[in-house]
């Protein structure tokens, strides 16, 4: 069954429901969420987590991305986060343990697998420190391919232009299970989008894992 999506004129108007299908093929703007988590390790230094996407994704494919993230169906709010943090990777919730970032409104093109898409979203971003070591995740093989970490200084480096790339330890599926895996990582590994959204929101997630117990 088809997802439908609510869609917005470019002033943020509600117009209408659409197909996801539709709505990326003619780029209609819709709604997204994303949640970032990040931990303290033992030396106390906060660690991103960040994850790599599913192969068959129609956008995106095998890129590194936020640690979760999705569309909010016709219907859903911002609220709807803590859905897509369960489905993706386990984790269990409320909208009360977010810390909110703020709204970031994107527009890319591309093709994948020879059809052309042009994704249009406005994306809720929020945060939340988690105590969960990378074993205790489970990961949805239909839209999470690898679930990693990296110090959170090290990722704002790499996102200036300061290094040209890092290593990051995690977890991966292979052949339905999970192993550990190591990548290197580098600016362009990650979805394409204007660097200094992960610089502000990697500054963010730093600033929270010092604040929050």
């Amino acid at each position: 069954m088809a997802e439908i999506f609510d869609v917005y004129d470019e002033d943020g108007n509600w117009i209408g429901t659409e197909e996801r299908a539709k709505v990326h093929e003619l780029g209609l703007w819709h709604h997204t969420v994303h949640c970032w988590l990040v931990r303290r390790d033992e030396k106390d230094t906060a660690r991103i987590l960040f994850q790599k996407r599913s192969d068959d994704k129609d956008t995106n494919p095998g890129c590194l991305d936020i640690t979760v993230a999705g569309h909010l169906i016709a219907g859903e709010t911002p609220r709807d986060v803590v859905r897509e943090l369960e489905e993706e990777l386990g984790v269990v919730a409320t909208f009360e343990h977010l810390t909110a970032f703020g709204t970031v409104k994107e527009y890319a093109e591309g093709t994948v697998r020879g059809r052309s898409y042009a994704d249009a979203e406005i994306s809720h971003v929020f945060g939340l420190l988690t105590k969960m070591p990378l074993g205790a995740f489970r990961l949805q093989e239909e839209e999470v391919a690898g679930l990693y970490e990296a110090d959170a200084d090290q990722l704002i480096s790499l996102m200036e232009g300061k290094v040209d790339r890092l290593s990051a330890r995690g977890i991966a599926i292979r052949n339905g299970s999970l192993v550990d895996s190591v990548v290197e990582v580098t600016r362009d590994s990650f979805v394409p989008r204007d660097y200094s959204y992960y610089v502000e929101v990697f500054q963010f997630l730093r600033k929270l894992a010092s604040e929050r117990e």
